[in-house]
């Protein structure tokens, strides 16, 4: 994925695009925004867009069990109020995270 928003993350940061809340169920039922809070209040999905250099750097080959280190383009799990928002200078919304917010890397 190319990095678009004009912002590079630094020290231990990562950029990720959150993915946008359904207003919605699949049944088409109007969901309350306290609902929809609940649901997502511990995580949230979003799409990696750049890591700094420094970025999972912490972690050796022993605690990754194999698995390969988060890049670019991967779905991730995140707090749901880590980092801060920011708007890149392509008009979209990222949030700049600490790399240890991010919790899981979805396949």
């Amino acid at each position: 994925m190319k990095n678009e928003s004009g912002v590079c993350p630094t020290e231990y940061n990562a950029l990720v695009k959150p993915k946008k809340a359904e207003e919605k169920s699949k049944g088409g039922i109007i969901l309350p925004d306290e609902s929809r809070d609940r649901e997502q209040f511990a995580q949230m999905e979003g799409e990696l867009v750049a890591l700094s250099p420094l970025a999972f750097s912490y972690a050796g080959p022993s605690e990754w069990n194999g698995a390969d280190k988060p890049k670019p383009g991967d779905r991730v799990l995140f707090a749901k109020y880590a980092g801060a928002l920011i708007r890149g200078k392509d008009g979209q919304d990222y949030r700049i995270i600490k790399d240890k917010d991010i919790s899981a890397v979805l396949s």
